[in-house]
């Protein structure tokens, strides 16, 4: 027998209720999970940045280029997850040149490039622009010249001129914020406006979709750095670790209580889908949905973080050792990530997974090999720290490299 016939035969048997033969197969699968994951991370960590720059959150300050850094690693290899899911991917180009306003996945591109080449590389030029110049005269051998090169030939360093980099990289993080409201919104518009599927038909879904994004940049930034603190040896801010795990339990807050309003107005409409979703959550999403997303990922690090808050322990009802407060910042994180993850792959996944007539369910089997399989996809999520790794050798956002940057102008001075 053809080994693919017994698979299939596999899935068949595993099937429950109705369901046509052409909806077993998922033509989504968890690269395509994958891709709105990555997206997410670089909205979040670019919005936690913005905070510092035109907010004056001065408490998140140590993280602003880390931010900065983290949104660029992850918005670099963002784009990989639909490449590889595609059957050409070398053709990809041809969106720049046949441009389909009529489409939202085919503007992709020029989102991405607006982002990536416009808002945040220039942003980060702006900002390390007077640093690369004061490392490209101390420095020798190849960082000299790398540094040099990427001052592109704008060496000024008087009292206006760096007026005018501070003053252009606040405007350009004012036109980014919307920028990622719009790189991460259009993902949860392209399921939003899928009127077909009662999962995703939702006029929340591009809400949920940013403040989730929201949501995970901020842990990961605070991941980020308590572990960079960790391995530097250095003594970690705890004004700093506060600030963020207090904006980190508001996000939460506000994404729980929109999921959980998008629940509820489903529940209210009882549309004829309601009954197949909700053998679908009791069936095949339960572990994902009501275990990791909601209990694992939400509860749990509203608890953490609620308990652990500033607001609690300055009004004396807590008190709190900072080593218990890192790790539970920490814990709670790592949570919120597995979470967020969950609520990606319950959206693509599970979107897939009843059948176009509500009367059947059909099961997911992920691969571990091919392009679709596990193994591709977890390298897609490695491959971001890699390139951050490399940013940071090249352009280090650490506090005491600004502070040798400032003794250096002192001495040009």
């Amino acid at each position: 027998m053809d080994p693919r016939f017994q698979t299939l035969q596999e899935v068949l048997q595993q099937v429950k209720g109705y369901i046509y033969p052409n909806e077993v197969e998922l033509h989504w699968g968890l690269l395509v999970v994958v891709y709105p994951y990555l997206t997410g991370l670089v909205a979040g960590a670019f919005i936690l940045a913005s905070l510092e720059r035109v907010f004056n959150v001065r408490e998140v300050q140590p993280t602003y280029r880390l931010s900065l850094l983290t949104a660029l690693a992850f918005l670099i290899v963002a784009p990989l997850p639909l490449l590889a899911h595609l059957g050409h991917p070398l053709r990809s180009f041809e969106i720049f040149l046949t441009p389909n306003l009529r489409s939202a996945m085919a503007m992709f591109g020029f989102v991405y490039a607006w982002y990536l080449m416009v808002v945040l590389l220039l942003e980060i030029w702006f900002d390390y622009r007077q640093d690369l110049v004061l490392w490209s005269r101390r420095e020798s051998g190849p960082r000299k010249w790398l540094h040099r090169l990427l001052t592109l030939g704008a060496t000024d360093l008087s009292e206006a001129s760096l007026r005018f980099d501070r003053n252009a990289g606040k405007l350009i993080t004012l036109i980014g914020i919307p920028s990622a409201f719009l790189l991460h919104g259009y993902v949860g518009f392209i399921f939003g406006s899928v009127k077909a599927n009662p999962w995703w038909s939702s006029v929340l879904i591009p809400v949920v979709f940013l403040f989730s994004a929201i949501v995970s940049g901020i842990a990961l930034v605070l991941l980020l750095y308590m572990f960079t603190s960790l391995v530097r040896r250095v003594e970690i801010d705890m004004t700093c670790a506060d600030k963020l795990s207090s904006l980190l339990l508001y996000a939460l807050i506000v994404d729980f209580s929109l999921e959980v309003l998008d629940f509820i107005h489903r529940l209210y409409e009882s549309e004829e889908s309601i009954k197949i979703l909700s053998q679908m959550i009791s069936a095949k999403l339960f572990l994902s949905l009501v275990v990791l997303q909601a209990l694992l990922g939400t509860v749990v690090p509203i608890l953490l973080l609620g308990l652990l808050s500033p607001a609690f322990r300055s009004r004396g009802l807590v008190e709190v050792p900072d080593e218990l407060r890192r790790w539970a910042y920490v814990g709670a994180a790592v949570l919120i990530q597995i979470g967020i993850f969950s609520t990606r792959w319950n959206v693509v996944i599970g979107g897939q997974l009843f059948s176009k007539s509500l009367r059947g369910l059909t099961v997911y089997k992920m691969e571990l090999t091919g392009l679709e399989g596990f193994f591709v996809s977890a390298a897609l999520l490695i491959l971001p720290f890699v390139v951050l790794y490399f940013l940071i050798k090249v352009l280090p956002p650490w506090q005491e490299g600004e502070t040798a940057a400032q003794a250096g102008l002192a001495e040009v001075a």
